[in-house]
């Protein structure tokens, strides 16, 4: 193979790698839905007014402080050529009612961020990916991985939550690109005053929500199916019923 081939071939390959860092499966798309359904979101916003009349605590999610982060890896022989990526919320949306057990959220797609340098170095992220290769793969993710103009929400709901020391366990389904998965999820929950914070982590297959993770040259280079994510809401207790207006 001559140097001039090899050199083509990488350029080829470092091409792809900025195309971003995965793609959809190729099964029959979803049926498009809206993210919550009118119904739905009028008849959660009447469980939690009807809770708050009663008396009884909601709390209501504060996006700027809280953070959700999706940490994404590489994997293959020739992972070195490629990136690991963070991905990350700062505009989470809902309510909790915590004697309820139960939460409902959701997560603006389109106001992902990527690849935040405070958050790649809190997750321990050896590589610096540069301005295009941070934007190339925001665009990806957002439009061919999330599809985000039909789903512009993840949904995040509780259903139930039981004491498991040192904190609680979670019973959380999560609904992204039309599909919705269960998960026992360990959290610790701190209330004080006005305020309630939750925190925890837990891991998922990107392709259990119908996503291939990308992969090239016979998988010497693609991305992990496995995903990471840690969270830490922070919400602040709703006085009337009528404050739970977006």
């Amino acid at each position: 193979m001559t140097a001039r081939l090899r050199q083509r071939q990488v350029a080829v390959l470092l091409a792809l790698l900025l195309a971003g860092c995965a793609q959809p499966g190729r099964e029959p798309a979803p049926a498009p839905i809206a993210a919550t359904a009118p119904a739905t979101e009028a008849s959660m916003r009447r469980f939690y007014e009807a809770h708050a009349a009663q008396g009884r605590p909601v709390y209501r999610v504060a996006g700027a402080q809280s953070l959700v982060v999706i940490t994404v890896r590489r994997g293959g022989s020739l992972a070195r050529l490629g990136h690991d990526h963070v991905v990350a919320s700062h505009a989470v949306q809902g309510w909790i009612a915590p004697d309820a057990g139960r939460a409902d959220l959701r997560v603006p797609l389109a106001e992902l961020a990527v690849d935040e340098p405070a958050l790649r170095d809190e997750a321990g992220l050896d590589t610096r990916p540069s301005a295009s290769d941070i934007a190339a793969t925001r665009a990806n993710l957002l439009d061919k991985v999330l599809d985000v103009q039909r789903f512009p929400y993840a949904l995040i709901r509780v259903a139930s939550a039981t004491a498991a020391a040192p904190g609680v366990r979670l019973d959380v389904e999560l609904t992204l690109r039309g599909l919705t998965r269960s998960f026992a999820v360990p959290a610790l929950v701190t209330a004080g005053g006005e305020t309630l914070e939750v925190g925890g982590s837990f891991e998922f297959d990107q392709s259990s929500f119908g996503i291939v993770p990308f992969s090239i040259l016979g998988g010497a280079v693609q991305v992990q199916d496995r995903l990471s994510l840690r969270f830490a809401i922070r919400a602040l207790r709703v006085a009337r019923p009528g404050e739970l207006a977006d």
